[in-house]
C-alpha cells in the first residue's frame, strides 16, 4: 500500500492567504487520497503581531487550527505540525518538520532570529529546515550549510517557483527534496507531497522519511506538466 503525504499547506485561521479553514483544508485532503497532512501555516511578524501580546496569546493563536484539523480529521487524516517561518527583515520562506507544539511553546518568537541563529537551534532540536520555493521572485539564495532541504517542486499555479532550478540546486548541495502543493486557495487541490510505503502518523516519523530519502515525489498537476516534472524516487 501507498500513503500520499503533504508537506505543504496554510489554512485562514492562521495564514492571511489561506483561503479555506482547518476542516476544509482537511475535507478536500481527505477526499482526495492523502493519508496525512503537514499544516505548515505562516509563522512571520506579519502573522505574530496580530496574535497577541503576550507569547501565550500569540502561541495558542497559532497553535489553534492544528489542534482543531486533528480533532476534527480523526482518524480519517493523520495532522502534523509543521510551519513555514520567515524572518523579519527577509522574504525568505523556510519548511521546518520534526518540531512538536512543546518546541513552538517554549521558543517564543522564532521569527526574531536569522537563518543562522535558527539552524543552531533547529539542529540543536533534531528539526530539518527545508527552504520552501526558493528560485521564486523575490527569495535569496542562502549557505546551504544551513539547510536539511530544498523545496524543488512547489505546486502553487499563481507563482513561478522555477521548480527545475531548485532541483538542480538540491541536486548539487546534495540537499533533502521535497514536494508540497502550497495549499491556499478553493480552486486548489493536492498536487503535490510525498508517497512512501509506510503510513506517517507523527512529526518524529516524518522527519526520520526525510532524512532516509525512501519516499517518492509526488509532482502532478499543471505546473508539473509545464516543467516537465514527474513523479521520481527522493535518493537522487
Amino acid at each position: 500500500m501507498k500513503y500520499k503525504i503533504e508537506l505543504h499547506a496554510h489554512t485562514r485561521e492562521v495564514s492571511p492567504c489561506g483561503q479555506l479553514s482547518a476542516h476544509e483544508v482537511a475535507d478536500r485532503y481527505i477526499a482526495d487520497g492523502y493519508s496525512t497532512l503537514v499544516i505548515t501555516n505562516h509563522y512571520c511578524d506579519y502573522v505574530m503581531k496580530n496574535a497577541g501580546e503576550s507569547w501565550e496569546e500569540r502561541g495558542a493563536y497559532y497553535l489553534a487550527p492544528y489542534y482543531d484539523m486533528k480533532e476534527y480529521a480523526g482518524d480519517r487524516l493523520n495532522v502534523i505540525l509543521g510551519c513555514e517561518l520567515r524572518f523579519v527583515g527577509s522574504a525568505n520562506d523556510y519548511l521546518i518538520f520534526g518540531l512538536d507544539d512543546r518546541f513552538l511553546l517554549e521558543h517564543p518568537n522564532l521569527h526574531e532570529m536569522n537563518i543562522r541563529t535558527f539552524s543552531e537551534l533547529a539542529h540543536e532540536n533534531g528539526l530539518l529546515i527545508v527552504q520552501a520555493h526558493p528560485f521564486r521572485n523575490g527569495m535569496t539564495v542562502v549557505n546551504p550549510g544551513y539547510l536539511d532541504g530544498i523545496e524543488i517542486f512547489n505546486g502553487h499555479r499563481g507563482h513561478d517557483s522555477r521548480n527545475p532550478i531548485a532541483e538542480a540546486w538540491a541536486n548539487k548541495f546534495d540537499l533533502i527534496p521535497t514536494s508540497g502543493t502550497d495549499f491556499h486557495h478553493p480552486d486548489q487541490y493536492g498536487c503535490a507531497g510525498i508517497i512512501s510505503d509506510t503510513p506517517i502518523t507523527t512529526g518524529e516519523e516524518l522527519k526520520e522519511l526525510l532524512k532516509s530519502r525512501n519516499y517518492t515525489l509526488y509532482c502532478a498537476g499543471p505546473r508539473a506538466e509545464v516543467e516537465g516534472m514527474s513523479d521520481r524516487p527522493a535518493k537522487i
